[in-house]
């Protein structure tokens, strides 16, 4: 299926991508355009290739079939500290921290632009303090990563990739297990910094209301193949959600959002 946004110049260009394993698709072939400056919601049931699709777009995998490209050039040929300097990912699961301060969590974002024997630069350390600055944590950021909050936790790692200075973001599920004060900051943040830094967002999400609430646009995936894409008002249907979930749901308006939200009947 072709998906893009009309009159959008696409930042990642996907053409038939695909992806299997074992002899098992996991993504069947996709055509996707993601524009730049636009927070887009990843939805779907588990296992129909939310993440595989992000690994891709991360070149964490590497696709079995179709093209993935970058302002034009296909993923593969891009440097890594090139391509760590436009696109920043967020796994699921984050790497183990070993007792690291929140700083110094947050200085490995520039590593792209010094790299390991490069000396860190006034701009790197004002990089550092003003994604520390961004992202709240200030009076958190000579505490240990390991003693934050899960919601703190996710800041430090989002501050991280702010430091990166990147154009565009893709996060795996980067609300999961979080209490719902902390899911609704965390989504907060990142529509806040993608207004203010101009950054493209991609974000797996499995609450739709949230991807309602939070996102400019919303792809939504099933069996490994895109079954529908638009704005949160075109993709939130009774019909829509059926297609993408397999169960009967109501859609209501948000009174104080204007959004739509749905429930299972």
């Amino acid at each position: 299926m072709n998906a893009q946004t009309p009159g959008a110049s696409p930042l990642f260009g996907i053409s038939q991508a695909s992806f299997a394993l074992d002899g098992r698709d996991l993504l069947k072939p996709v055509s996707l355009g993601l524009p730049a400056r636009r927070v887009v919601g990843l939805i779907g049931q588990n296992g129909s290739g939310k993440s595989t699709l992000l690994k891709l777009l991360a070149r964490q995998l590497a696709p079995t079939g179709g093209t993935l490209a970058l302002d034009g050039r296909p993923l593969g040929d891009w440097g890594d500290r090139p391509f760590a300097r436009r696109v920043g990912y967020l796994p699921q699961q984050t790497p183990a921290t070993g007792g690291m301060q929140v700083r110094e969590l947050v200085a490995l974002g520039r590593y792209p632009w010094h790299g390991p024997f490069g000396r860190f630069s006034l701009r790197d350390s004002r990089q550092v303090e003003e994604a520390i600055a961004l992202t709240g944590l200030a009076p958190l950021a000579e505490r240990g990563v390991d003693t934050l909050s899960g919601g703190e936790r996710q800041r430090a790692w989002l501050a991280m990739l702010v430091a990166q200075e990147t154009d565009y973001l893709l996060l795996d599920e980067p609300i999961a297990a979080l209490d719902i004060a902390h899911q609704l900051d965390v989504l907060a943040l990142v529509r806040r910094l993608a207004g203010e830094r101009g950054l493209g967002v991609l974000v797996v999400l499995h609450d739709v209301n949230m991807a309602a609430r939070f996102c400019d646009e919303i792809v939504a995936l099933r069996a490994g193949q895109i079954v529908a894409r638009g704005t949160p008002d075109e993709v939130l249907t009774a019909a829509a959600l059926r297609e993408v979930y397999g169960v009967d749901m109501e859609v209501l308006r948000h009174p104080g959002l204007d959004r739509p939200i749905a429930h299972a009947r």
